[in-house]
């Protein structure tokens, strides 16, 4: 009884520190590529600034389970989140005038390099953010508190989304489009300033021992033996092919709307607001479909359709048409990402770690999506000399429409290749979600929303478990990526 005071105080900790670490996903984020393509990126700069940050941030998951067997789990939070607080305001100031006197020409370089210390801080902490949270929330309430959690994020996300946009015409309107940026990225930052103060103020009740990084050895052993699992090793490829697929052009909607359509950055926004708030919306009636007709089903039926959302993207200009076909985006996202990520908890042999699976699967992700965004940059960047050539019989709008089609062939050839070969799962009973429990991990131009789940897997009773702790220790384990904002 007498842990009951702070357990109560360390939960609202933790709702507060939802909206401060709200505040800097929205902006940096959603604005990063707004950024870039401001700082008058190129088309192969764009594709690093997908490529690098994804690959970096695959590989520190792994490496932030190590870290974890020799740092004490709280510290190593609250330290990575102010060092990320730090790389936000970095970001900042790239946007002052003084930046490009000093940097005329590496103002996007070093926005590249600050973005692989922003997605590689993400992935030092959310694996023990997971296992931290998954721990002393009490299973009876683990639902409710992370419902309340995800819609506090989620209006945070939504708000930050329009008045960025709004402060972005503004300043835009005035001549002075860097001091819109620069506003904005200084707000993420003391945003996740005061993520990093809240989070040091919650209680952690574990004790270190070591043995993670024992645990980590030893789990390199069933990475081959995983991948040797045809079922498991199809569906491995299959995500991270249609995730490379999709990093081809994921940049380059944001550059067709702000470059070529003139998109005022509040319709920007607002268009990432439309597949954003759809996902969410419809994320438990997949589920629903899911428990009914089967993840295969699912997954067959959104895995079809995401291929031709570029071809939408195609047919019109109109800002109105184009907030429709996000609507459409997010709908069949969200199936996709719901369907997937209860198909790998269904193949997954028992007895094995669900978060070693998970990380070979986010791992592979995480190199084809470099692979695509690269390609993607470099085909982007030799768009208009293609679209020179086919213009002589076409007339094409925009030279991107080249990078557009490129990624509806390849989607289509990677679902028309590998949905063949994905068969429906044995089901097995799986971890009771008491809610479909999850956060906003980031939203960005590849992946949308990410989401963060949290299983309810017992594993054993923790004798130094506070009474009012959940007695069962759960790891909430990042699943597939979800389908991109902008497309």
């Amino acid at each position: 009884m007498q842990h009951r005071p702070r357990l109560r105080k360390t939960l609202r900790h933790s709702q507060q520190e939802a909206v401060a670490s709200g505040l800097m996903t929205a902006t940096s984020d959603n604005f990063l590529n707004a950024f870039a393509i401001y700082l008058q990126a190129s088309a192969v700069q764009l594709g690093w600034l997908t490529a690098l940050p994804q690959l970096a941030g695959a590989i520190m998951q792994i490496v932030s389970v190590w870290l974890g067997g020799h740092i004490a789990r709280k510290p190593l939070v609250v330290g990575t989140a102010f060092l990320q607080s730090a790389i936000v305001a970095g970001m900042a100031t790239v946007a002052l005038p003084i930046s490009a006197m000093f940097l005329p020409s590496d103002q996007v370089t070093l926005l590249i390099g600050l973005s692989i210390g922003y997605f590689t801080c993400i992935n030092i902490v959310q694996p023990h953010w997971r296992a931290w949270m998954g721990g002393i929330v009490p299973k009876q309430t683990r639902g409710a508190f992370f419902a309340s959690r995800s819609r506090l994020t989620m209006l945070t996300t939504l708000i930050v989304f329009v008045l960025g946009g709004i402060l972005l015409n503004t300043s835009t309107s005035a001549g002075l489009t860097w001091v819109g940026f620069f506003i904005l990225f200084s707000a993420a930052a003391v945003g996740r300033f005061l993520s990093g103060i809240l989070l040091g103020l919650m209680h952690d009740p574990e004790r270190q021992t070591g043995a993670d990084a024992m645990r980590l050895r030893d789990s390199w052993l069933h990475i081959k033996t995983s991948l040797k699992d045809p079922t498991f090793r199809n569906y491995s490829l299959f995500v991270a092919s249609l995730q490379g697929a999709v990093a081809v052009s994921a940049p380059f909607f944001a550059v067709y709307m702000l470059r070529d359509l003139q998109f005022t950055y509040l319709q920007f926004s607002l268009n990432s607001v439309a597949s954003i708030a759809t996902q969410f919306f419809f994320l438990r009636r997949w589920g629903r479909l899911s428990d009914r007709f089967g993840n295969h089903w699912v997954m067959v039926i959104c895995a079809a359709s995401i291929p031709i959302i570029p071809v939408l993207w195609m047919l019109s200009p109109n800002q109105y048409y184009l907030i429709f076909v996000q609507i459409i985006s997010g709908v069949f996202w969200s199936g996709f990402t719901l369907s997937t990520a209860n198909y790998l908890y269904d193949i997954r042999p028992h007895q094995t770690n669900f978060a070693l699976y998970a990380a070979i699967q986010s791992g592979t992700s995480a190199l084809a999506v470099c692979v695509g965004g690269v390609f993607g940059g470099y085909l982007a960047s030799l768009a208009p000399r293609i679209a020179a050539t086919v213009e002589q019989g076409l007339q094409l709008p925009s030279d991107l429409f080249i990078v557009f089609i490129a990624t509806t062939i390849l989607r289509m050839t990677v679902v028309a290749y590998f949905i063949r070969l994905l068969k429906e799962p044995h089901l097995r009973r799986r971890p009771k979600l008491l809610e479909i429990v999850f956060r906003v991990s980031r939203v960005n131009t590849v992946s949308g929303v990410s989401l963060d789940w949290l299983s309810v897997a017992r594993k054993k009773e923790s004798r130094t478990a506070e009474p009012s702790a959940a007695s069962d220790q759960s790891a909430a384990v990042k699943l597939t990526e979800s389908g991109d904002s902008t497309d």
